[in-house]
């Protein structure tokens, strides 16, 4: 809620798969392409609140799965890499629907939104007090296509300090703040701000999953471990706090997998 009470209701269940291809044109300068699959369900016993009522896809409570959204990413590092202890990379992205797919309800797979990024990544090796120990943070902030004339911009902060465990292996913990610069309040119950809060016409209550404050902070860890030709990474991040959002926990894996390709060079 608005106040940053919790309330069980609407639980729903997602899993997903991302695909990227990143390509380095030189040491300082990639960039990279991906597109998601998602699967989700309404996995709730009970109905929704009152205000947002029972959608098709929400009351099957089945999964429902399709193509989400193609991403493009371009970095480029200003300042240190490759040996050096310190690291400065800004990048810029693009998020484009892959098609016009369904936003209402808690089983949909996204909001079908087009946004755009402004990032900067950067890293520092803690060699002061240890070679092993590195700390990483990221802003960015994002442009979101406009609904109903409401601006739903947002800003991301991450920070990750790691440690270096052995050659192979590395841990890191994982702290994330969202806030949105517009958006909606849902309110709560005994606040000025009485449910439904600024989701008070028939036009934003269509929009409201796309136009909700979703403010949070959330905390977890990761590992990963390299192998001769690939890397594996896995983490756990878990809700904190945070108002008009949901509270979860979500599991990630992947696999990441380095090669060189040489489109000009002749075969002999």
């Amino acid at each position: 809620m608005t106040d940053g009470s919790l309330r069980p209701a609407a639980a729903s269940q997602n899993a997903s798969v991302y695909v990227e291809t990143e390509y380095a044109f030189t040491d300082r300068f990639s960039a990279a392409f991906g597109v998601a699959y998602v699967f989700s369900r309404y996995s709730s016993k009970d109905p929704p609140p009152p205000i947002f009522p029972f959608l098709p896809g929400d009351k099957c409570r089945c999964w429902n799965s399709e193509w989400q959204d193609f991403g493009f990413t371009a970095r480029y590092n200003v300042l240190g890499g490759g040996r050096r202890s310190y690291s400065v990379t800004p990048s810029v992205s693009l998020g484009v629907p892959t098609h016009d797919y369904a936003f209402r309800g808690e089983a949909v797979v996204g909001k079908n939104l087009k946004e755009a990024a402004i990032a900067v990544d950067a890293g520092k090796r803690l060699d002061l007090i240890s070679r092993r120990l590195s700390v990483q943070g990221r802003y960015s902030y994002t442009i979101v296509d406009k609904v109903l004339d409401i601006p739903n911009n947002r800003s991301n902060i991450s920070l990750e300090p790691g440690l270096v465990m052995t050659k192979k292996l590395y841990v890191r913990a994982l702290l994330t703040w969202q806030r949105v610069h517009g958006g909606l309040r849902l309110g709560a119950p005994g606040s000025a701000l009485l449910p439904p809060g600024e989701i008070n016409t028939p036009e934003r209550l269509v929009q409201s999953d796309r136009l909700r404050r979703a403010n949070y902070f959330h905390a977890g860890t990761g590992v990963s471990y390299s192998l001769s030709r690939v890397d594996l990474f896995a983490s756990y991040i878990a809700y904190v706090n945070g108002t008009d959002t949901h509270a979860g926990r979500a599991f990630s894996l992947g696999v990441s997998l380095p090669f060189e390709w040489h489109p000009g060079a002749k075969r002999h």
